[in-house]
């Protein structure tokens, strides 16, 4: 793998950036190196290849934000999460590249699409709906889903904390506890499906340093973005990454 071309060096060391950015300042544009690693490396291969960038930029994401994390929303989160993950690991076993992609896409548009109708009509508040377990359970079960399939749990979960109308700060807090504790899980399931390969190690390894610098770029920039804007560029995101699994 080390012998990649010079514009694949170049796409994945952009996307390896983007990642970092994403953990500690923008969710949902993660995604979008899921979409640059599966083009440049094997699609299965890259998966596990992505997992543990994603963890790198987790580590930082919660040491920046270990103070802020809405631990009660995390923990009801759990046990419908753990669902998601298992019938996610049963699915990457069984379907091809194409069927899980598009499958995926195609949920996180009918997600964005109801969650914004809710949201306007005043129906999906975080009083009232989301404590509903059945909304959370959605909510989870296609969070754990969507990420054991294809590092694409993002969008998910950023639909729920935008939802839950969570502060700038108490989102990406949330959010980077929530992630790092997934993505820690889908560990032994990479494993077990032969997905985590000796010959990716030296791609993660030059890689690695430029999540971590893109981290902490996120964690500067993000405290000058005001929270209407923030939330705009998230949800946009989350359209595009939608939109592009369907491809």
């Amino acid at each position: 793998m080390l012998d990649l071309p010079t514009l694949s060096w170049l796409a994945l060391a952009a996307a390896a950036l983007l990642i970092g950015v994403a953990k500690t300042a923008l969710p949902g544009a993660a995604t979008l190196s899921v979409a640059v690693f599966a083009a440049v490396l094997p699609a299965r291969e890259s998966t596990a290849a992505l997992l543990l960038l994603l963890i790198t930029g987790d580590l930082v994401a919660i040491w920046t934000y270990r103070r802020d994390a809405d631990v009660r929303t995390l923990l009801t989160l759990v046990p419908t999460v753990l669902v998601g993950l298992v019938v996610g690991a049963a699915f990457l076993a069984w379907a091809n590249d194409v069927v899980m992609r598009r499958t995926i896409g195609a949920i996180l548009l009918v997600l964005i699409a109801s969650t914004l109708l809710l949201m306007h009509k005043g129906l999906l508040n975080p009083d009232s709906t989301l404590a509903d377990p059945r909304v959370r359970g959605i909510y989870g079960v296609l969070g754990g889903f969507t990420t054991m399939a294809a590092n694409a749990g993002g969008p998910v979960m950023t639909l729920y904390f935008l939802a839950a109308k969570f502060e700038v700060v108490r989102f990406l807090a949330t959010q980077a506890w929530f992630f790092f504790a997934v993505n820690v899980a889908k560990l032994p399931f990479s494993l077990g499906l032969g997905l985590l390969r000796r010959e990716t190690l030296p791609v993660i390894g030059l890689l690695a340093p430029l999540v971590l610098a893109g981290a902490f770029f996120g964690r500067v920039w993000v405290r000058r973005l005001d929270k209407r804007v923030f939330d705009r560029v998230v949800l946009a995101l989350t359209v595009v990454s939608a939109v592009y699994l369907l491809r």
